[in-house]
């Protein structure tokens, strides 16, 4: 039985470049042979984004378009999309056309050959982006590579192939501020790049601003990293040493010269209370970070509307609410499927 194919791709405020997206996806997914969809995700586009997915969905039967309430962030609109995949072969990639999509068949073909549970594209070049861009990137993979347990893959983005085994594991986590090229790093499995250079963006501006990449980034220490909840014990330690010093220099100034009368004890107090405080303050930082992880509760996105079925022959609405085939926490309110 041939293999089928999903195709994902979060979108926000895409409608100059999405119907050629969608062309040149629909194209490298019919030159493959493959029964497969394509899954685009609206994350709250305040554009004609929805209304060019509406038009394609009813236009082509392996288009399937999913509307989120208000914008979650690409990570989120990414889960969505793939919480909703059901292919054996899931490529998650964005919709700017910087990743191409002429490159998914190499992807399947790597896979096939390799045996391999993920394909990530990893960047040989990257056209049209700065010089500050590219550097404060590699810069920071390599940070976060050397702050973490997990070995995530260098100059690497979303792009990537993943087996349905893979997939679901991906979709059961529970996290809400998600580094998905980090958690697929997690999971394991045999993985393996495919080099390519990145194209420059086909139109429009970057979704990405300053903001959004540090937040970005801060999930992705964060999430892989106990490091932030260790600051506040090093702090403690560091000035447990400097109150160890000032009272050495306190005494060895009484020795030596005039002070004045109560300073250096006072001084010394002082920074070792802060330094007790410091050190309960990252021991409780420990404890209520696990807690907070735990404790996350709420949805992690809102679904508004779908249209279109993809590769999925259901048609009630008690069925779409099962859609996911791992468990995954979204919420449906307002909920229409056509």
């Amino acid at each position: 039985m041939d293999k089928t194919l999903s195709i994902v791709a979060p979108c926000y405020n895409e409608e100059e470049v999405l119907p050629e997206f969608l062309r040149r996806s629909i194209a490298a997914a019919e030159k493959l042979g493959l029964p497969y969809e394509i899954i685009v995700v609206d994350d709250g586009s305040s554009d004609r984004t929805w209304k060019l997915m509406k038009e394609a969905a009813r236009g082509h039967l392996q288009v399937q378009a999913i509307k989120l309430l208000r914008n979650h962030g690409h990570q989120l609109a990414l889960s969505a999309g793939l919480a909703h995949a059901r292919g054996d072969y899931v490529v998650s990639i964005d919709a700017d056309l910087q990743d191409p999509p002429e490159l998914i068949g190499d992807m399947v073909q790597l896979a096939t050959d390799e045996d391999a549970d993920v394909v990530y594209g990893q960047r040989k070049m990257r056209a049209g982006e700065t010089w500050l861009k590219v550097q404060s990137a590699r810069l920071f993979y390599r940070f976060l590579n050397a702050v973490t347990a997990v070995s995530i893959p260098l100059d690497t983005g979303d792009f990537r192939l993943m087996r349905r085994e893979i997939v679901d594991v991906l979709v059961s986590m529970p996290e809400r501020h998600r580094f998905v090229r980090g958690m697929v790093s997690w999971i394991g499995g045999r993985q393996v790049p495919l080099l390519y250079d990145r194209d420059a963006r086909f139109a429009g501006e970057t979704k990405y601003t300053l903001r959004k990449m540090l937040a970005f980034s801060a999930d992705a220490v964060i999430s892989f990293s106990r490091g932030p909840l260790s600051i506040a014990s090093y702090m403690g330690a560091a000035m447990a040493v400097m109150s160890v010093a000032f009272a050495l220099w306190a005494i060895i100034t009484f020795f030596i010269t005039e002070t004045a009368a109560g300073w250096a004890s006072l001084m010394t107090v002082i920074f070792l209370q802060f330094s007790l405080v410091f050190f309960f303050i990252g021991l409780l930082g420990e404890y209520v970070g696990r807690i907070f992880e735990l404790g996350q509760s709420r949805p992690l996105y809102i679904v508004r509307q779908i249209e279109g079925d993809g590769l999925s022959k259901v048609g009630t609405r008690d069925d779409d609410l099962a859609i996911p085939r791992a468990p995954h926490r979204y919420a449906s309110l307002w909920y229409r499927h056509r």
